[in-house]
């Protein structure tokens, strides 16, 4: 299977492993990784993924020109309709996935693999890294989310000139332009990704599912549905006994001890 599934606590590693291929996914890695992302959502016992590649080569290199490409313009040339809610759900797309997802990149991040990325909240890079939407250059369609996402994360003229021009960009330029938190030496990808994954499951877990629903909630709704939504979640949270917790084990200079309720 090119697509691993590892636990460690409270944190998960779902790594595409094909390296040959520089990580390109075909239709049953996406399959796989669509199953990845439905287990660890509904893992009780899991708060944090970390999404990386194989090697130190590719982070993922897109879909495979050679198989999937093949695949997805068959079905619709043929009057068919390639398998969207495949692609939604190996994309995080249409799918209520409120636990953080950190994205480790190391090495070429294109096509799919960019898409991918757009997907995850918070993004360590290898200072080597590559990254590029070349789908127009092949006259095909990036049909992972980057249309809808791109330009809601980073400014709308970068995204249009990655988009429409299908060009690389460096490590320091996907920084600059916001589309990274991180660039570090490449040996480092992995343990800063790991770290900052740590972090947040030191807090309380309801509170940070709770963080990242209403943000991603708010995002295309109006300002009035925005503050409705917010204030749903503070009730939610408001009302655990972990929001107990917090303020007690302050009180007694201790680290709280949250059970997610």
């Amino acid at each position: 299977m090119a697509i691993r599934f590892e636990k460690d606590g409270m944190i998960c590693s779902i790594t595409i492993d094909n390296e040959e291929s520089l990580n390109a996914l075909d239709l049953d890695d996406l399959r796989a990784l669509a199953e990845a992302w439905l287990r660890f959502r509904d893992d009780d016992g899991l708060l944090v993924a970390i999404v990386t590649g194989a090697g130190n080569k590719s982070f993922c290199a897109g879909a495979n020109l050679k198989s999937l490409i093949p695949a997805l313009t068959a079905a619709a040339a043929g009057g068919g309709s390639p398998d969207l809610e495949l692609l939604h759900q190996a994309f995080i797309k249409k799918m209520d996935l409120w636990k953080p997802v950190i994205a480790a990149v190391n090495g070429y991040c294109f096509a799919g693999g960019v898409e991918l990325l757009e997907a995850t909240d918070i993004r360590v890079a290898s200072e080597k890294a590559v990254f590029a939407l070349p789908e127009p250059k092949w006259g095909l369609f990036p049909a992972g989310g980057s249309t809808i996402r791109l330009p809601r994360q980073i400014p709308y003229v970068w995204a249009m000139e990655i988009l429409l021009t299908g060009g690389r960009i460096s490590a320091g330029q996907a920084y600059a332009i916001g589309l990274l938190n991180r660039v570090v030496p490449p040996d480092e990808v992995l343990p800063e990704a790991r770290k900052i994954a740590h972090a947040i499951c030191e807090n309380g877990p309801l509170a940070v599912k709770a963080v990242k629903e209403s943000t991603l909630r708010c995002l295309s709704v109006s300002e009035e549905e925005a503050y409705r939504i917010e204030d749903e979640m503070f009730r939610k949270v408001f009302s655990s006994e972990d929001a107990r917790e917090g303020p007690r084990a302050f009180a007694e200079k201790r680290r709280p001890v949250f059970t997610g309720r």
